[in-house]
């Protein structure tokens, strides 16, 4: 068992007590559990997979790509922010223009203030937290309560028939997701020898393809990149996820069953594996984002403040990776769901230690430089024949 002096070292030497803490004081320790329990996760994950995966390169390389430090209350990427509430504390992230747009309607006013956040602190300051994220809901604006989630873990229902035991290499991945929970998950299994299918739609690439560069190459170097209409070339799409082996998907479950690719729709193949990354155990379309998902389990750190860099998203996407494992070797066939407020929770519940430590808090460092990612669609005609090839297997 790791011992608190050795978690607080490797949580300092990670680059994550850096990123916890008030912008103007000390760094925060107080979570170093979270790391050593991370720690046996990624051990578990590469002794399925035959390869080497580093927890707190996981977790902290975002920031040392990105030179993000601790914000206090206000998230290392800068998207999301704690509030006290008339009876607690609650998360708001302001990440998408939906979310800025939403504002007016939220706060009850005829146009967008110049700067939300003041007012959105002054109006959550009034009122109790449930009414809060119950209204931020109704207007799809991603917000939390905090610790408002119990613990969940993985979710697994049988879906199909099963295969006999195999690894993972030469399997054909369909990866539907994006951001970070999802793509590390993609990332972890092309490692390990999947031929991962990153699958994006021209009116809604993944997110990240238009930010830092350096960390979509990171989470998507080693995938095959795919693109194609989601609604006019649905019946290409489905093709693809009916010979897929693995099929990881993180978008809201109602746009996928509206054109009826959820995995009751999709024909059926012996072994297949279908995960579903969700914000919330319930799955009913709330949505979150890493940092305000880690606020809903309770994982922050003392004050209350942010603890790391979104830290729901890469926690989330490790233990899916163990997920996926373990099914393989119970031969899949199964639907997996898995929650990042629930993750949140998982970690959060690991027992906290003090806050200060004389262990050295360095910044995080970025992983090794990464392969560059395929740009949009480049290949979608070589996808397009791996499908072909597989058809027939999909009976």
């Amino acid at each position: 068992m790791v011992q608190v002096s050795d978690a607080a070292s490797r949580w300092g030497s990670s680059g994550l007590a850096c990123l916890t803490g008030p912008p103007d004081g000390p760094p925060d320790f107080s979570r170093a559990g979270v790391l050593a329990r991370a720690d046996r996760v990624a051990a578990a994950v590469g002794g399925h997979f035959g390869i080497a995966v580093d927890a707190a390169t996981l977790l902290a390389g975002r920031a040392g790509l990105l030179g993000l430090t601790r914000g206090g209350r206000i998230s290392a990427g800068g998207g999301t922010r704690l509030f006290q509430a008339r009876d607690g504390w609650c998360a708001f992230t302001l990440s998408r223009p939906d979310d800025i747009a939403a504002i007016p309607a939220l706060l009850e006013l005829d146009e967008a203030p110049a700067e939300p956040w003041p007012m959105l602190q002054h109006w959550a300051a009034t009122r109790l937290v449930s009414a809060i994220t119950e209204r931020a809901s109704l207007l799809d604006i991603p917000a939390a309560a905090l610790g408002e989630v119990a613990q969940a873990p993985p979710r697994i229902e049988r879906m199909g028939t099963g295969v006999a035991t195999r690894g993972v290499t030469g399997l054909l991945v369909a990866d539907l997701s994006s951001m970070w929970a999802g793509p590390l998950c993609g990332h972890v299994l092309a490692r390990a020898g999947a031929t991962v299918v990153k699958v994006e739609s021209p009116r809604r690439p993944d997110g990240t393809r238009a930010g830092n560069r350096a960390f979509f190459d990171w989470m998507n170097g080693e995938k095959l990149s795919y693109c194609l209409d989601f609604e006019s070339q649905v019946d290409e799409l489905r093709e693809l996820l009916a010979v897929a082996d693995i099929v990881i998907e993180g978008s809201r479950p109602a746009a996928l069953a509206r054109r009826r690719l959820g995995p009751e729709h999709i024909a059926p193949r012996p072994g297949r594996i279908w995960l579903r990354i969700s914000g919330y155990d319930h799955d009913d379309g709330r949505p979150a984002f890493g940092d305000d998902a880690a606020v809903a389990g309770g994982l922050v750190g003392t004050g209350p403040v942010f603890c790391g860099d979104a830290i729901a998203d890469p926690l989330t996407g490790l233990e899916a990776a163990l997920a996926v494992a373990e099914s393989l070797a119970r031969g899949g066939g199964e639907f997996i769901r898995v929650s990042m407020a629930g993750t949140a929770a998982g970690y959060a519940a690991v027992p906290a230690a003090a806050s200060a430590s004389e262990c050295p808090a360095p910044p995080p460092q970025p992983p090794p430089a990464p392969r560059r990612a395929a740009d949009l669609g480049a290949d979608s005609d070589a996808v397009r024949r791996l499908v072909a090839e597989r058809r027939p297997l999909s009976c």
